[in-house]
């Protein structure tokens, strides 16, 4: 499944013009329906005006193909915790609500339990050897102070649960971190819980929370495994359309290098162009930089780009020695954003 197609056509296409003129060229081209715009996220072009322009260096980092599936695996992961926070949240109210009501309930349940506890007779069934009546009785006999501290404890965890679902939601960094540290410090004790008495219901409620902490610390290189947080921004450096523009750009520009270094052009080394508006006066062949023939407002006499569109996606010139590229630096602070 192609990931990056499917979110965009869920959320919309993601287009930026850099300042760059090499790069600009690179994601963009002319038609007659228009300009076209590569997408920064599925790398398919877009008729119509970008969304946004400056720097290179500034331009959105997006997730792209395996990242946007990792995106929804913690988002169903987001949507279990979210369950628990309902099921806890729902126990601090009860709690809450049998404290402020204990006397009357005790009341009630003594005035009730003969009538309960004869018609479970006649069905066979002695109810003073349940379980739950033996829990409910138990509670009963818990001190307002006692019933006080359980109730905070539950809404202390639904709030966490809340809080850990949110941050998986929203694919924070923060809150795979903190999903990872909460989740783990439970483990213990959930085994320790299943050894002591074994259901399937604990052990899938186990397996869960491994997997979640697992799957955190091995995809997104929490805590410095597999190259650390560096390794994860490296990753999603080099699937941006941006840097692919611009190694693309430098492959062009690699012979446009070795022909100023000879003094001459060759045939089908690219020259310099700047007859039309918008051309930097720094921009020669002698540069090592690739040419764009300016004719048009950016634009060749002959209505395109005079580079060939990065279309698939892909990066330009596999196999072979990697030139020397366009510096920009992304400068990613943590895990990327995803554009609405």
């Amino acid at each position: 499944m192609e990931w990056s197609l499917y979110r965009c056509g869920r959320a919309g296409h993601i287009t930026y013009a850099p300042d760059e003129l090499p790069i600009r060229a690179q994601v963009h081209a002319q038609t007659p329906a228009g300009e076209l715009w590569q997408c920064l996220r599925c790398g398919s072009y877009v008729v119509g005006d970008p969304q946004a322009s400056g720097p290179a260096a500034s331009a959105p980092v997006v997730r792209r193909g395996k990242e946007i599936r990792s995106e929804i695996i913690l988002r169903i992961f987001a949507v279990e915790r979210v369950f628990r926070f309902l099921l806890f949240a729902g126990a601090t109210y009860v709690v809450w609500q049998f404290k402020r009501s204990r006397l009357s309930i005790e009341q009630e349940f003594k005035n009730e339990l003969p009538v309960v506890r004869t018609a479970f007779r006649e069905l066979g069934y002695n109810i003073d050897r349940s379980s739950l009546l033996g829990l409910f009785r138990h509670a009963l006999r818990l001190s307002p102070t006692t019933l006080t501290l359980l109730a905070f404890a539950l809404g202390a965890y639904a709030v966490i649960e809340l809080v850990e679902a949110t941050g998986l939601w929203l694919a924070k960094r923060w809150g795979e971190y903190f999903a990872m540290v909460v989740t783990s410090l439970f483990l213990p004790y959930e085994i320790y819980d299943i050894s002591s008495k074994f259901t399937w219901f604990r052990l899938v409620l186990f397996v869960i929370n491994l997997a979640l902490v697992l799957y955190l610390v091995i995809t997104k290189h929490l805590f410095g495994v597999r190259g650390g947080k560096e390794a994860y921004d490296a990753r999603l450096r080099s699937e941006s359309v941006l840097d692919e523009a611009a190694k693309a750009t430098a492959i062009i520009a690699a012979p446009a290098g070795a022909a100023a270094a000879d003094g001459t052009a060759g045939p089908g080394k690219p020259t310099a162009s700047t007859a039309g508006p918008g051309a930097p006066a720094d921009f020669t062949a002698g540069s090592g930089r690739p040419t764009v023939s300016t004719a048009g407002p950016g634009m060749p006499a002959g209505g395109s780009t005079g580079l060939t569109p990065n279309v698939s996606g892909t990066e330009f010139g596999s196999g072979a020695a990697t030139p020397p590229t366009i510096p920009f630096d992304r400068n990613i602070s943590g895990s990327a954003e995803v554009a609405p």
